[in-house]
């Protein structure tokens, strides 16, 4: 089937740099290195059995794979959490489930000896840290709503420990879901606001003489456009980065995942977030924050065996990363690391699922510029293109969720002035880019299930399995390559990042 993907004029470019980045939930022990979970909570606690994985990653190196890579230590207790420095004289306890409280746990304390563990952990792996800190001490828990000022004491005792430490952390996040109507509970955007200002003159207090500061985050929840309009007015310059979680497909229990992540209309309809958030934050003038998504597993309470873990998974994953950068999104963080159904990695042998080789071919492949995109034929296409990454020319991204159709596709590319010297008559709109030079070749990187089945743990590249082998090492991505004069072709339920270094545009020089 013969099929045109069209990169549209220069005005649409954004500069972004969109990397997967991963939710790792580290805050909390157990002195039988048992796991802790409550009901439907598996993915918020960790425990030292978990840190143990940890500790087995760094030998196989699939966290510095995707350096620089951003890891986020937070998730629904962060908001229950303690810190266990010296001026908090009480008891540094682990989180005890208890039925009657929010979330189905107690307060839970992180001792210094756990955090110093991680931070060398995170220092070997060369890893970026987001810090999400308890937004809710001090505050009054009445109707869902909490109320009262943040209470900053044992927050900025923990940060002077960590600065004191010499410890490198990339952003300091404040709260976890508790925007809006919450999860649990909630803050008003105008408390919220006056929390984060406090928050601001912390970190600004305590790294006074340290360049460059750690950006100050928030709020990390579901976007509610009314809200997230006055939180971000009324935040200012105190906010750098305005965070937002996902799970557009709904609760992973959900017998019709895989339809959903099959449905190009359903795909499309996360696009009004990205937009709205957007335009709130181009309409501010008091700030200049940016978006990120802060969390995404697709589906919440730990997503679906053999879906989230599985090549399927990949269909939603990276038409998530390619329409957030669309949208002007700068990091797109997937939850999770390790830890339920939708762990890029194995949560029984750390191997990785199919999402972690998607996600490390995004992050090798796919540039900081965004071109817009358009696909001229059927809808099961998904197409993406970027400024390809520390090398010449473009990478596209064309995601087949059809079954049973092959496309072919051609590559066009509108606004031609800006591009080329050469004479087209006015009522012609488009031309093919120059790729047809003799010898030129391109490289493609075919994703596709084993067996052809999309439940498959398996992903094969090229039409070879993708494992680690017995040291744990990852595999080579090698691409093939294909005379530039042939079309794309994009197999049924299939993924291909193609890179055409000869496709020479002007935004990408």
């Amino acid at each position: 089937m013969g099929s045109r993907i069209q990169l549209l004029g220069l005005c649409s470019l954004f500069y972004l740099a969109t990397f997967s980045f991963f939710v790792v939930n580290t805050l909390s022990e157990r002195g039988d290195d048992s796991a802790v979970k409550g009901p439907q909570q598996q993915d918020f606690v960790e425990c030292s059995e978990r840190w143990l994985l940890l500790r087995k990653l760094i030998k196989v190196s699939l966290v510095a794979a995707f350096s620089p890579l951003k890891l986020r230590l937070g998730g629904s207790l962060q908001d229950k959490v303690v810190y266990g420095t010296e001026d908090y004289h009480k008891p540094c306890t682990p989180f005890v489930r208890k039925a009657s409280e929010m979330f189905g746990f107690t307060q839970g304390c992180l001792p210094m000896h756990r955090w110093d563990e991680l931070n060398n952990f995170f220092e070997k792996s060369g890893a970026k840290i987001i810090f999400g800190l308890n937004a809710l001490a001090g505050k009054s828990i009445h109707s869902r709503s909490a109320e009262g000022p943040w209470n900053y004491t044992n927050a900025e005792s923990f940060i002077r420990y960590t600065v004191g430490k010499k410890y490198t952390i990339h952003g300091w996040e404040l709260g976890n879901e508790l925007s809006g109507s919450g999860v649990g509970t909630s803050i008003d955007a105008d408390q919220y606001a006056s929390d984060l200002a406090a928050l601001r003159n912390v970190v600004d207090n305590a790294y006074k003489e340290i360049e460059p500061k750690p950006l100050v985050i928030a709020p990390g929840g579901f976007f509610d456009a009314t809200w997230f309009k006055e939180f971000i007015s009324k935040s200012g310059k105190s906010l750098d980065v305005v965070t937002h979680h996902i799970y557009n497909l709904g609760p992973g229990v959900d017998e019709h995942l895989v339809e959903k992540i099959l449905d190009p209309s359903y795909l499309d309809g996360e696009a009004s977030t990205f937009k709205s958030l957007k335009d709130l934050l181009s309409s501010t003038t008091t700030g200049s924050a940016t978006a990120w998504v802060g969390e995404s597993g697709g589906a919440y309470n730990s997503g679906h065996h053999l879906v989230s873990d599985a090549f399927v998974y990949s269909f939603w994953y990276l038409d998530q990363l390619g329409m957030s950068a669309v949208y002007d999104t700068k990091t797109y963080c997937r939850q999770s690391l390790i830890g339920g159904n939708y762990g890029l990695l194995n949560t029984s042998n750390f191997l990785p699922n199919p999402d972690y080789y998607s996600a490390l071919l995004w992050h090798r492949l796919m540039g900081r510029r965004v071109l817009s995109t358009l696909f001229s034929g059927t809808k099961k296409i998904r197409a993406y293109a970027h400024c390809a990454k520390q090398s010449k020319g473009i990478t596209i991204l064309l995601i087949n969720l059809d079954n049973s159709t092959t496309v072919e596709a051609d590559l066009r590319f509108d606004n031609t002035k800006s591009l080329w010297h050469r004479k087209m008559s006015d009522n012609s709109k488009m031309m093919k880019l120059p790729l047809h030079n003799a010898g030129q070749t391109r490289e493609e990187y075919h994703l596709t299930p084993q067996d052809g089945n999309l439940h498959s743990q398996v992903m094969l590249l090229n039409g070879n399995a993708l494992t680690v082998n017995s040291a744990s090492d990852i595999p080579p991505l090698e691409p093939l390559y294909v005379n530039s004069s042939e079309p794309i072709t994009v197999a049924p339920f299939s993924i291909v990042f193609a890179h055409l270094p000869d496709a020479l545009v002007a935004p990408c020089s």
